[in-house]
């Protein structure tokens, strides 16, 4: 099958997935969302790729071997995504504790610009390329081929829809989809999810693992978990022996969820909250009781380079009330999503939280996403989570 070419500016190969405008020089282009064949100055084969002319991504490859492997589209999504959950079925063994976990990670797993979240009997396709969104269809067969019988949604996050230059009859369809509430499971819980909607595709696969490593400090402490959505810490924490846990979300729909799913698990020793957590923690700053654990765990505070620092006077101020706000002796799990602040930009603006807060701090561990979520070295914005265990004198 012949792709529509794009030629680069150099002979200079990209190091990672992605090629920017800068590095395309002007030429006929097809349209946006297209697969494409990308040859370099010289005229060389370099791999195939989804070209945006809306975006300054102006293609992401997703391969660099022979030039037939995506003369049938659907094929080679077929391979890329069976090599993606044979990782996380025979390898990480995921479906032995958890029914909701990542199937395919973007660049990750050489799928630039796609996620794929297995949540119970669903699957959601997250769309942060036109390309794939495109490619729906041959991705629902695909998927199909590898998991008989999921629901298969589809997303596209309101950041990719302007950046990525998604029409409105794009996304019309998506608003047809019917809502489909599953229950997930993890580490012995069980959480009712509406896969597709809120936050993410419906569930944080990526704080699997932290979830239960935070349980496992929380024995006999009291626990403030902030930002809590459905309830994944705050749960863990209460089954694991906390002796008291408040959770805390503006978010009235992932509130009534996490109170399901206390409910379900019989843990009334979870306190639920619908608060702001800024204000919240200046309250608990002026209380004679304070939480011996808190957890931090905020949406993305920095939403790309433009607002590095506005995003990280938040990171700031909310790790100085959250430090200001613990009892002696506790500790302080902290975390970020936000790809755009790397891990010793974040590790430095919490150790300046605790200079401000007046408190000494010990860090006893540095926390990442879930082994489902990997990083290939030549793009290290795929491990956007990062987060940190820390004593508080």
């Amino acid at each position: 099958m012949q792709h529509p070419r794009i030629r680069l500016h150099t002979d200079r190969l990209p190091t990672g997935p992605w090629i920017f405008a800068r590095q395309v020089p002007y030429q006929e282009t097809p349209p946006d969302g297209t697969l494409v064949e990308v040859v370099d100055h010289a005229e060389r084969f370099v791999g195939h790729g989804l070209y945006n002319g809306s975006s300054d991504i102006r293609v992401r490859l997703i391969s660099r071997g022979k030039r037939s492997e995506l003369d049938h589209p659907r094929d080679f999504l077929l391979r890329r995504l069976a090599a993606a959950a044979r990782l996380r079925r025979k390898t990480l063994r995921l479906p032995e504790v958890t029914d909701a976990w990542r199937v395919a990670h973007a660049e990750g797993d050489d799928l630039s610009g796609l996620i794929v979240d297995h949540l119970g009997e669903a699957l959601v396709c997250e769309y942060h390329s036109l390309g794939f969104f495109r490619l729906r269809e041959e991705l629902t067969w695909a998927l199909g081929e590898l998991f008989p019988g999921a629901r298969v949604l589809h997303r596209v996050p309101r950041s990719a829809r302007g950046r990525e230059g998604f029409q409105q009859r794009d996304l019309e369809e998506l608003d047809r989809q019917e809502n489909l509430e599953v229950e997930i499971h993890e580490h012995g819980l069980a959480f009712p999810v509406t896969p597709g909607t809120g936050h993410k595709t419906g569930w944080f696969c990526d704080q699997r693992d932290n979830r239960r490593r935070i349980a496992a400090l929380a024995r006999d402490r009291s626990v403030l978990d902030l930002f809590c959505n459905a309830g994944g810490f705050a749960l863990q924490a209460a089954r694991a022996g906390a002796r008291e846990v408040t959770a805390v979300d503006l978010d009235e729909v992932a509130l009534e969820r996490a109170e399901r799913a206390r409910d379900r698990a019989g843990l009334g020793q979870v306190r639920l909250r619908h608060a702001d957590a800024f204000d919240l923690l200046r309250e608990v700053c002026r209380a004679k009781r304070r939480p011996e654990l808190i957890v931090l765990d905020p949406h993305k505070l920095v939403r790309g380079k433009a607002g590095l620092d506005e995003g990280r006077r938040k990171y700031l101020d909310l790790n100085t009330l959250g430090i200001e706000a613990l009892a002696p002796g506790g500790l302080l799990a902290t975390f970020s999503c936000s790809g755009a602040l790397d891990l010793p930009t974040f590790l430095g603006t919490v150790f300046q939280a605790a200079r401000r807060a007046e408190r000494g701090v010990r860090l006893l561990e540095v926390l990442g996403a879930a082994p489902d979520h990997p990083q290939r070295p030549a793009f290290s914005r795929s491990r956007y989570l990062k987060g940190a265990i820390l004593a508080v004198d």
